[in-house]
């Protein structure tokens, strides 16, 4: 019976039933979880944290929107030196970190929600990349409930 709404409510309506099953969250900014990051770096040692922020970055030299280094602000688009961690923004931008990664010729370690029907997983991930899907549901930074999806850890080996 959608056809005898107004457009503005019919839109509304289909937007709401997208995926009722993932929330919209109001940041992309998740910490990562210290434990996991500890048992990661125990074994490949990270040089660089990537997509870190001022209050959550994981080693010395990291990229973030806030850091105090204006030329350190964008992760994305700087050169990355060395064994790196990156935990991206889970938006739609996160098809340009996967590639990014996938490109680099060093050693690169990403945790990412477990999507394995997109696009950046099939075109840089499955073909590229060693997989270790986690088991369970992560919290994240000071969260207190468990993330609403699956993750994986995807290392590339550059």
């Amino acid at each position: 019976m959608l056809h005898s709404m107004p457009h503005g409510l019919v839109k509304s309506v289909i937007q709401s039933m997208a995926n009722p099953y993932m929330p919209v969250s109001v940041t992309d900014d998740w910490a990562t979880p210290k434990d996991l990051w500890q048992q990661a770096n125990g074994f490949h040692d990270f040089e660089l944290d990537a997509a870190a922020s001022l209050s959550n970055h994981l080693c010395d030299e990291w990229f973030g929107l806030d850091h105090p280094d204006e030329s350190r602000r964008n992760g994305l688009s700087a050169q990355w030196v060395g064994r790196t961690w990156v935990n991206p923004p889970y938006g739609r931008g996160i098809y340009d970190w996967v590639k990014k990664a996938a490109l680099h010729d060093d050693l690169v370690v990403m945790l990412l929600p477990s999507r394995t029907d997109t696009k950046w997983f099939h075109e840089f991930v499955l073909p590229n990349a060693n997989l270790e899907f986690i088991k369970g549901r992560l919290k994240f930074g000071a969260g207190i409930n468990p993330a609403p999806f699956p993750s994986i850890l995807v290392t590339f080996n550059g």
